[in-house]
């Protein structure tokens, strides 16, 4: 089945938890930015919220809504069977993500979340690729600022280098952002169970396939002062260089050997030591079922920075990739991490997905691997920058 045949459904695009604070700012984008033409609804399981936000949207926005709930596979398997593409925020997504993930993969449906859950990805790769490949659906995750910029900064920037060598990358996060309670929720809930994500991770290696004349690795690398960019860097506990680890193995173009590393960068060592610091002590905390729970009532799911505080807000990543006698420097920037560009990072997924003409793919795969330059022209469009800064 490709995207570009399933006109029986009633709808292109489907965004589902469309009432959390995420899913919110998702529908006003889509809104905003909806090409002539576009079947979409919203849904959740709160038909009276939905149609509050309906009534929110611009004026003349045709959307319809849907009703579906995760306690309720039949409502979830009929949201998968009416659109071509369905876009997700509803997390944590290791507690409430797997069924609509079963029904997507049986409906050759396309799907797209905001999981920077490991342990959540691996156990969907592990129990739905294969049928997910039989019926022709891309199941897409880490569709936001976890891991968009992350996966394709890096594929933009293994493009600037000579093909058929040896090549690595060094990647450095800065940003000035605010997080929701459902995204500290989600981080607090990884921290306590690394036994359950180490286990996923092993499964998933028995059924991967082997990666026959070609290396691929993303190790966890140890803090250093890095010159190339003038700061401290910190190794990051998150999902994005797995992502990136995925995408290298299934493009030949990331060389016959390719690693990557992921860092924080931080100008002063001061504030570098006090953020370390500061993750131990949350990762500790996250393993004492009361002092989890205190903290998950420090933000509840659906609170969220102002606009006002998202209209200061920035990210940049810098890439440094080497192979070949050259050298390159990239960026990838733009507003709000956390919401804003993340909206516009999921609704152009789910545009892209649904409309661009793109690689054949099925399964489990990433956004650099099912989208790459369709993507990033539309992203770039949108406002978010790739630039090369400079090369030698």
């Amino acid at each position: 089945m490709s995207g570009l045949n399933r006109t029986d459904r009633p709808y292109d695009i489907v965004l589902f938890g469309a009432t959390s604070f995420a899913g919110e700012l998702t529908a006003e984008y889509l809104a905003r930015h909806a090409p002539e033409g576009l079947r979409w609804a919203i849904a959740g399981r709160s038909a009276e919220k939905l149609e509050r936000l309906r009534e929110r949207l611009p004026a003349g926005t045709e959307v319809g809504v849907l009703r579906a709930d995760v306690c309720d596979p039949a409502s979830v398997r009929a949201l998968a069977e009416s659109a071509r593409v369905v876009a997700t925020t509803v997390g944590p997504y290791v507690t409430y993500g797997e069924e609509l993930v079963a029904a997507c993969a049986d409906a050759g449906t396309d799907y797209l979340d905001l999981a920077g859950e490991p342990e959540f990805v691996d156990l969907m790769y592990v129990r739905h690729d294969a049928r997910a490949r039989e019926t022709g659906a891309r199941l897409v995750h880490a569709a936001g600022f976890d891991s968009i910029p992350h996966d394709l900064g890096v594929y933009f920037t293994v493009r600037q280098l000579p093909e058929g060598v040896p090549l690595t990358v060094d990647g450095f996060v800065t940003a000035d952002a605010a997080f929701s309670g459902g995204t500290f929720g989600s981080a607090l809930n990884q921290f306590a169970r690394q036994r359950e994500m180490a286990a996923a991770a092993r499964d998933r290696r028995r059924h991967e396939p082997r990666l026959v004349g070609r290396r691929v690795s993303a190790p966890t690398a140890a803090p250093r002062f890095a010159k190339e960019v003038g700061a401290w860097a910190l190794p990051m506990p998150t999902i994005d260089p797995q992502i990136v680890r995925r995408s290298a193995s299934a493009l030949d173009r990331y060389g016959p050997e390719f690693r990557y590393r992921q860092y924080a960068a931080v100008r002063r060592l001061p504030v570098a030591v006090g953020g370390v610091a500061a993750v131990g002590a949350v990762v500790a905390a996250a393993q004492l079922p009361a002092a989890r729970r205190w903290l998950s009532g420090r933000l509840r799911p659906g609170d969220g920075p102002s606009p006002e505080k998202r209209a200061k807000s920035w990210f940049s990543l810098r890439f440094v990739g080497e192979g070949g006698g050259r050298r390159v420097y990239t960026e990838v920037s733009g507003g709000d991490p956390g919401y804003d560009e993340t909206a516009k990072m999921l609704a152009e997924s789910a545009l892209c997905l649904a409309f661009d003409d793109l690689p054949k793919t099925a399964g489990q795969v990433t956004t650099a691997v099912a989208m790459g330059d369709a993507l990033i022209d539309r992203l770039r469009t949108a406002g978010i920058r790739f630039r090369v800064a400079s090369s030698r």
